[in-house]
């Protein structure tokens, strides 16, 4: 197939440091071009990809050190840079939420869009409403929750190469928190855990401009008044291994619906359990027990830190090859993508006769992997 990727621009592709979407569109794209697909990856200049390039911006928003951007404007060059290639592509899948639906409806049937973000917010049904034509992929199947009723086409989990993580068969007796420092992440109840069990905790988190009172008002303090606490900051892929590697467990103390969750199969990938609050998306990744324990409460939280150690490493890390990897994530794709292809008039579409969808359903879930 001939198949468009088309990523938001505030990370690079993989992100240098912190990010979940660009590097769930960077393994995907590559898992494509690995299994014999023409790729073309929309993205800033600084992206790593086995696909072609179309470069639309020189360099991804967030670390621009410009001091004025405009993240409007360059999303919408790249959309014009991909209406003007738009017949050039049996598939063009769409990774930035809903800013394409006005440009793009005309071709809405050949394209698909991933939904990475929440979706409780006051003015999503109308915009789903309004332009219901375009095809959606859900990330977890908690994920649809508020708009039950959109035009739902699959839930394909996000997956990553599994020889980007080492596995450790051991770890270094430390606690570990990944992520945000954010009040729905709750960075406070992973301090609270560890100091319960006097256990060390590392802390690789980044601090956004719009969490930097709550890290300063809150979590700071916490973290320089505590001995047990280590805060390393934001971290980039070629040091996650080590870090999740050395942990006895990855810590999610969420406290929203978190879509998915990217931590949690970086983690699994090194043979590190996780525990997870139930909540968003983690009972369909944590498989209770075996890679890890959900948790509804702070004590059961701390109980599930101390016996996380009695998990099978080698385990969890074959569970994360079975359900995660990245040429797992992107045959469930190909199978959304031949379901596309198969829906719409031969003429348009050359590769119909040849794509035969596995399961041709109006909505597929990919949760229940086992």
């Amino acid at each position: 197939m001939k198949i468009a990727q088309v990523t938001p621009l505030y990370e690079a592709v993989p992100p240098k440091l912190y990010g979940g979407t660009e590097r769930v569109v960077a393994h995907l794209t590559d898992a494509l071009v690995d299994l014999g697909h023409e790729v073309t990856l929309f993205a800033s200049a600084d992206a790593q990809t086995r696909a072609r390039l179309v470069p639309v911006r020189d360099q991804a928003i967030r670390l621009d050190p410009a001091p004025l951007k405009s993240d409007l404007a360059a999303h919408m060059t790249m959309l014009s840079e991909v209406l003007d290639r738009v017949d050039q592509f049996d598939v063009i899948h769409f990774h930035t939420d809903m800013i394409h639906f006005p440009l793009f409806r005309p071709y809405a049937d050949r394209t698909i869009t991933t939904l990475h973000g929440r979706l409780d917010l006051k003015d999503l049904p109308g915009v789903y409403d309004r332009w219901g034509d375009f095809g959606l992929i859900s990330i977890s199947d908690d994920q649809r929750r508020p708009l039950p009723h959109a035009n739902w086409k699959a839930t394909v989990h996000h997956g990553m190469p599994g020889d980007q993580y080492v596995f450790s068969p051991k770890s270094e007796g430390y606690l570990a928190f990944l992520g945000r420092i954010s009040p729905e992440k709750r960075p406070d109840r992973a301090i609270e855990i560890a100091t319960k069990l006097g256990r060390p905790l590392k802390m690789a988190a980044k601090v956004d401009a719009a969490d930097k009172i709550y890290w300063e008002e809150t979590i700071r303090p916490m973290v320089e008044a505590n001995p047990l606490i280590e805060f390393i900051g934001e971290i980039g892929d070629h040091q996650k291994s080590a870090f999740l590697g050395g942990a006895e467990a990855l810590l999610f103390p969420i406290d929203w619906p978190e879509p998915f969750g990217l931590v949690m199969i970086e983690a699994m990938a090194c043979g590190t359990p996780v525990v997870a609050f139930r909540c968003g998306s983690t009972p369909e990744i944590i498989e209770d027990g075996a890679t890890g324990f959900l948790v509804d409460t702070m004590e059961q939280a701390v109980a599930a830190a101390d016996r996380a150690r009695l998990l099978d490493r080698e385990a969890i890390r074959a569970r994360f090859e079975l359900r995660f990897s990245a040429a797992a994530m992107a045959r469930r794709y190909l199978d959304v993508y031949g379901d596309l292809l198969a829906r719409r008039p031969f003429a348009e579409a050359p590769l119909a006769d040849v794509v035969t969808p596995l399961r041709p359903l109006e909505d597929r879930s990919f949760a229940a992997i086992a």
